[in-house]
């Protein structure tokens, strides 16, 4: 009974004008959120999200939710990992600056041991 079903569906959709996509859709908005410089979606970060959802009648804060502990990692993780990235941009640019230098010492040195002008020619280079 099944075959037939799925045949008579197959068929319907071929002969329908319609096309038939199974991409995903884009969210709504997220276009506008990101022009206005907020998150793409209203999930990501921001007080729907960070902020506890209540607390106790007395005023103390509600324990963090786990979604929120996981966002928390996963910012000081990345927070660390820019900083590691940063101190190594900044050592990588210090020895280009290092070898730099000592290309220009080598070249300095290199031009000091070429033979110099002797008798005539040293006075004609002075006048």
């Amino acid at each position: 009974m099944a075959a037939p079903v799925r045949t008579l569906c197959w068929t319907a959709l071929r002969r329908s004008s319609r096309c038939f996509t199974t991409t995903c859709g884009a969210q709504a908005g997220i276009k506008w959120r990101t022009e206005n410089g907020l998150a793409r979606s209203g999930t990501e970060y921001g007080p729907m999200t960070d902020l506890p959802d209540w607390s106790f009648a007395d005023g103390r804060p509600a324990p963090p939710l786990k979604g929120q502990l996981r966002r928390k990692q996963e910012r000081e993780t990345l927070a660390r990992r820019v900083v590691n990235l940063s101190s190594e941009v900044d050592k990588g640019m210090e020895a280009w600056r290092e070898k730099q230098e000592e290309a220009k010492r080598i070249q300095e040195r290199n031009k000091s041991l070429l033979l110099k002008p002797k008798g005539n020619l040293l006075l004609k280079k002075n006048k």
